[in-house]
């Protein structure tokens, strides 16, 4: 396997990536239900840092609390997204496994993700994302791999 410093193109800079993210007209449904916003871009350490705004109405247990599988998806996003861009805004990477820490109850209201690609390989990646609360508590923690898949090889039939 090879580090991605050396095999991912970075055409774009850290701005541009945000700003093409911020101008998107047509974000992923699943984004948007998340209140996915994409605050910063840090393609030197593989890293990306993301907003959420995570809704009463739409995500919430009985309990009052961000159910575990929005959690799951908030990390997953975080996640795939710095794999994206990672990748030189080439690939999308579709999660291959996720093992996800829940260390305290999410609630909801503004959240902060991080994501980060560990290793890049020909074949697969391996990422970090962790979830804060507005007090920078960590809420939960996820590993995952993933598969690098060009762009290409997506085209809406």
């Amino acid at each position: 396997m090879s580090d991605v410093a050396s095999d991912a193109p970075q055409s774009l800079s850290d701005e541009a990536i945000l700003a093409r993210f911020r101008a998107s007209k047509n974000p992923p449904s699943g984004s948007q239900t998340l209140g996915f916003e994409l605050l910063a871009v840090r393609q030197a350490d593989r890293e990306i840092e993301v907003g959420f705004n995570a809704r009463a109405d739409l995500l919430c247990n009985p309990m009052g609390q961000i159910q575990g599988g929005y959690v799951c998806a908030m990390l997953d996003e975080c996640m795939s997204v710095a794999g994206m861009i990672t990748s030189g805004m080439t690939h999308v990477v579709p999660t291959l496994e996720m093992k996800t820490s829940f260390l305290r109850p999410t609630m909801p209201g503004s959240l902060r993700g991080v994501g980060r690609v560990v290793k890049w390989g020909r074949t697969v990646c391996f990422m970090e994302g962790e979830l804060y609360d507005p007090e920078g508590r960590l809420l939960a923690k996820s590993t995952g791999t993933a598969i690098p898949t060009p762009f290409a090889n997506f085209k809406k039939k």
